[in-house]
């Protein structure tokens, strides 16, 4: 270090500091402008003696801070050890996505395509692995830059799920993500008790280098994959969602009980006599929200009481910290892994019937065009009167059903209110043309032995889209509070169109006579596509194509987005603090103005906030993953007692090598290969989305309705292969799920005629 640096200045962020840690140390704003201010890398025993550090506490946080900063972006460290700015460095940070063929991809942090990275510069990386990387060229003809990796900032994976393999002595593990595209040779001198064929968890001792594939041990056998819940298991490892809760997290509950401390009621308004209600499915366990509807003499009053999860769960408590690593609740078919734990997710901040619940409150008044005229923002005590059911609610108030003797009877009403609130709150989202899709769902049926039994269609009502319309109402006005008084959260951002696939999508809707010239569509021009759509026999197809051509929704700081889906220049989550940790910021950010009036002296700034939108929105992308591979693997299970069996479906996707194709009902995807396909020789029109015969002209494409026949599974890929039966409306009717004759063998019977010439 250089003798002559100066002692730095007092950190700005001291008082904040304070307030939220015990033992406070440098924020990481002064660490960053100390760092800048150096000309040389300082290693960290000169910061600490900067700082005056001396203790081996402040010595091993600063140490932790140091290396979160260097994992999220913010600094880099080098071989010897030494942190430097960034600033410093003409680099790009982002996360590596792996291809099965070597070579893989960084999505920059700063946005923009993403960055090619050739098979000799992946060697070394596993898919998801943060990495620093320097652009060295550009290609123009594909329209991408290249990279060459310069550091890896945080490793993706410690442990990974697998296949353990013996062969010709060689022990290996081949994981369970197909993402990770090298086997794991393991340590011969660690014995372990696993046979081949068992799913096991390896630890990486080394990680892949230029020359060697990574090695590892077996740390815990998981069992076969038959074995009951199984699925679950592996998408909960392979996916490293923390799914244990550790001492500090048990011990800080372990006064907790299910009833809410008096003392904690005072200073709330008491709304206990108002009737609010929960809705929600038949299988749920927790209750974050309760709505209550009154009429006003031009309009309503709609209240929307969220469980108070913030008044539990301290800033950087040890609850606080496990429930920023989860990012949210996590839900499988018949199972949770919850964000918090459940003498909270199921008790203290679920709005059970007929108990006191302490609440965050959004009253919002409410015209008869749906537009919320003023709201205001409160902490309450209420006393949920009733835990109702979706298909109850939709049964009675919109069809007309006798509610006999639920407890839906005593609140009809109040239910009645509700109906003309979402009804005002539906005008006015069709007034702003929020995109409408249409979405279809399964639910997962087990026998005793937890094994799948039935996959069957869930379809949402009028009920859900009521709880919908007034969870966001109260979304809108929390965006709309935090916006105005500039206090930092996250607000829940969808910016619309991705630009690299405009031109597809638009010569797609132009061979349907649906015009789109605008290079930058608004809301209301894709809601007007779908709105056309749905009166055509192809509405699922082009629905479907308008969807892939939309970006995925985020969370971030940034006030300027909005959101495109909804047509919203304001959203933010506010309804979910059980099961989603942006929600629970928004809270927090709420709370401080209701007490302070304020923004001076919230316990986050925005470079935080920044950060925690990244990492939230990266949990939420790997809750979405997780839940998709258990989803995939239990569909595998269930086809694996079907093959034979024809089905009706409809084409998904198409590509060069062939058609997916989605199962009706069962909503399950399986690959008709190209070479299933009749006599011809057939060609891939990706701006058409289908494939086209050479010979013949026959052309099969996105939204074809067929009629396929299950031919193999594969469990360990997850893959299902489809032989095309015939196109339906053109071929003899077959009824659904009718299996073909076997022979003496019990083994289906093979088609005559000669098999089909395809490329």
């Amino acid at each position: 270090m250089s003798k002559k640096s100066k002692k730095p200045p007092q950190d700005p962020f001291h008082k904040r500091e304070s307030a939220n840690y015990e033992s406070p140390i440098a924020s990481r704003e002064h660490l960053l402008e100390l760092i800048k201010s150096q000309q040389v890398p300082l290693p960290l025993e000169d910061i600490a003696e900067i700082l005056e550090y001396g203790d081996e506490t402040r010595l091993e946080a600063l140490r932790r801070r140091l290396q979160a900063m260097v994992r999220d972006g913010q600094l880099f460290r080098n071989r010897r050890g030494g942190y430097l700015s960034f600033d410093h460095m003409d680099l790009e940070k982002g996360y590596v996505q792996t291809h099965p063929d070597g070579f893989g991809f960084v999505r920059p942090d700063s946005g923009g395509k993403d960055i090619f990275l050739p098979a000799r510069q992946m060697r070394t990386l596993m898919n998801g692995d943060r990495v620093a990387i320097k652009i060295t060229s550009f290609d123009k003809q594909r329209g991408r830059s290249e990279g060459a990796l310069i550091s890896i900032l945080a490793r993706a994976h410690e442990t990974l799920v697998g296949r353990y393999h013996r062969e010709s002595g060689i022990e290996f593990v081949v994981p369970d993500d197909k993402r990770l595209v090298q086997d794991v040779l393991l340590n011969r001198e660690v014995g372990h008790n696993a046979n081949p064929g068992d799913i096991v968890l390896v630890r990486i001792t080394e990680y892949p280098s230029k020359h060697n594939q990574p090695i590892g041990l077996i740390e815990r056998v998981l069992g076969q994959e038959n074995a009951p819940g199984m699925e679950v298991t592996i998408a909960v490892n392979t996916h490293h969602i923390p799914h244990q809760w550790g001492d500090d997290v048990l011990q800080s509950i372990r006064t907790l009980t299910d009833e809410v401390a008096e003392g904690d009621k005072k200073g709330r308004r008491d709304l206990r006599a108002l009737k609010f209600v929960t809705i929600d499915g038949a299988d749920a366990r927790d209750f974050d929200d309760a709505v209550y509807c009154e009429p006003l003499a031009s309009g309503y009053r709609l209240y929307v009481a969220i469980a108070d999860v913030a008044h539990y769960v301290g800033i950087d408590s040890a609850l606080d910290r496990e429930a920023q690593l989860r990012g949210t609740s996590v839900y499988f078919p018949g199972e949770v892994i919850p964000m918090l734990p459940e003498i909270l997710s199921n008790g203290l901040c679920s709005l059970n019937p007929e108990v006191d619940r302490l609440c965050l409150v959004c009253a919002m008044d409410i015209n008869e065009q749906g537009t919320i005229k003023q709201f205001e923002f409160f902490e309450a005590v209420i006393h949920s009167h009733a835990r109702l059911i979706y298909d109850d609610v939709s049964a009675v108030i919109f069809d007309g059903a006798k509610p006999g003797n639920k407890p839906i009877a005593g609140v009809i009403e109040d239910l009645q209110n509700l109906r003309q609130v979402y009804r005002a709150l539906a005008r006015a989202r069709r007034r702003r043309h929020a995109i409408e899709f249409e979405t279809r769902e399964v639910i997962f049926k087990y026998n005793r032995e937890r094994k799948i039994e039935a996959i069957v269609p869930y379809k949402r009502n009028q009920a859900h889209l009521l709880i919908e319309e007034c969870m966001i109402a109260a979304n809108i006005s929390a965006a709309r509070l935090l916006k105005k008084q500039k206090l930092p959260t996250l607000f829940r951002i969808h910016e619309g169109v991705n630009v690299d696939k405009l031109p597809n999508l638009q010569e797609f809707l132009s061979s349907f006579g649906i015009p789109l010239t605008t290079e930058n569509p608004t809301p209301t021009d894709i809601a007007k596509i779908v709105e056309q759509a749905r009166q055509r026999p192809e509405s699922d197809m082009i629905q479907t194509v308008v969807l892939r051509t939309l970006l995925q929704a985020s969370y971030s700081p940034n006030t300027k987005v909005g959101h495109f889906g909804l047509a919203l220049k304001d959203y933010a989550h506010f309804t979910s603090p059980i099961r989603r940790y942006p929600d629970l910021l928004v809270h927090r950010a709420i709370k401080h103005w209701i007490r302070h009036q304020d923004n001076a002296g919230f316990g986050y700034d925005l470079g935080q906030m920044t950060a925690l939108g990244e990492s939230c929105s990266r949990y939420e992308r790997r809750a979405e993953d997780a839940t998709r591979d258990a989803a995939d693997w239990l569909k595998c299970e269930f086809l694996q007692k079907h093959i034979g069996n024809q089905y009706h479906g409809i084409v998904t996707s198409v590509t060069n090598f062939g058609l997916f194709v989605q199962l009706d009902d069962l909503l399950i995807d399986g690959l008709v290969h190209v070479t299933a396909l009749k006599r011809d020789y057939y060609h891939f029109d990706p701006a058409h989305h289908r494939l086209v015969g050479e010979l013949t002209g026959r052309h099969y494409r996105l939204g074809d309705r067929l009629m396929v026949e299950v031919v193999r599974v594969d469990m360990e890929d997850r893959k299902i292969d489809f032989d095309l039966v015939g196109v339906i409306g053109e071929s003899p009717d077959v009824k659904p799920g009718r299996r073909r004759k076997k022979d003496r063998k019990g083994k289906p019977r093979k088609r005559t005629g000669k098999r089909s010439r395809t490329r």
